[in-house]
């Protein structure tokens, strides 16, 4: 993700898809936005504008919140094709207790605090969002 010139590292495309592939299953009941419209436009278009980036915040708190009561075992990778899971499998860190805390960037970080981060920037700066 970027913000003007500041990068937000999420890592492999497929990845991020799969963080919004389990919100769309878990959470939405398989209609992408359904509950969420702000975070599935980012996803969908690629890009949020600085006004829209405050709900997207507002959602992403609910969505951590909401993703905390499905255990690990709950990740959709892909929406498309079910039955294929994560290249890694069931093997994750033992402190991976939720679907709340399953998405870390390659770097380490918690996807959802990486987001609200480059979402904060976005309100403060009055620059967009955008997947990069």
């Amino acid at each position: 993700m970027r913000v003007g010139p500041i990068a937000y590292p999420v890592g492999r495309a497929d990845f991020l898809g799969s963080f919004f592939d389990t919100v769309t299953v878990r959470l939405e009941g398989g209609a992408r936005g359904s509950r969420f419209p702000t975070l599935a436009a980012l996803y969908r278009d690629g890009e949020l504008s600085p006004d829209a980036t405050e709900l997207a915040r507002a959602e992403l708190s609910n969505v951590e919140r909401e993703l905390r009561q499905h255990p690990p075992a709950d990740v959709v990778w892909d929406i498309n094709e079910p039955d294929v899971g994560p290249p890694w499998g069931s093997d994750i860190a033992d402190t991976i207790t939720s679907l709340g805390n399953y998405f870390v960037t390659a770097d380490g970080r918690q996807l959802i605090a990486v987001m609200d981060a480059a979402f904060d920037a976005s309100v403060r700066t009055g620059k967009p969002v955008r997947i990069a």
